[in-house]
């Protein structure tokens, strides 16, 4: 039974998983708003508040565990010096999923994810 198990794992393995996370954060981060699958924004949308909540913090521990996980340093310095001012009154809720129609292709449910 899968009680009180969280992850989302998106059909990958862990180092993929973490991958497909970063770069879906890091484009999220840079262009404030992307479509992608119902799935993926929903698990996107966890895992890009708390590194909104990190940068909040604004010290240089807080941009570090940041560099760790982003894979430029343009997203780092964006994120802290002009996102996280944005929601500093801000308790959570950064960001908001709109359901789109579905991919053509293969009938996806795509969404569009962007941060408030």
């Amino acid at each position: 039974m899968r009680h009180q198990k969280k992850k989302v794992t998106l059909g990958r393995e862990t180092a993929a998983r973490r991958s497909l996370m970063a770069n879906l954060a890091e484009s999220l981060i840079l262009y404030e708003k992307i479509v992608t699958t119902k799935a993926k924004a929903k698990a996107l949308k966890s895992f890009i508040e708390k590194l909104i909540t990190k940068a909040k913090k604004q010290t240089l521990a807080s941009r570090r565990e940041l560099v760790q996980v982003l894979y430029t340093k343009n997203a780092v310095k964006k994120l802290i010096e002009e996102i996280a001012p944005r929601y500093k009154e801000r308790q959570g809720g950064y960001t908001r999923i709109i359901l789109l129609s579905s991919r053509k292709g293969d009938g996806a449910e795509e969404a569009k994810i962007e941060l408030i």
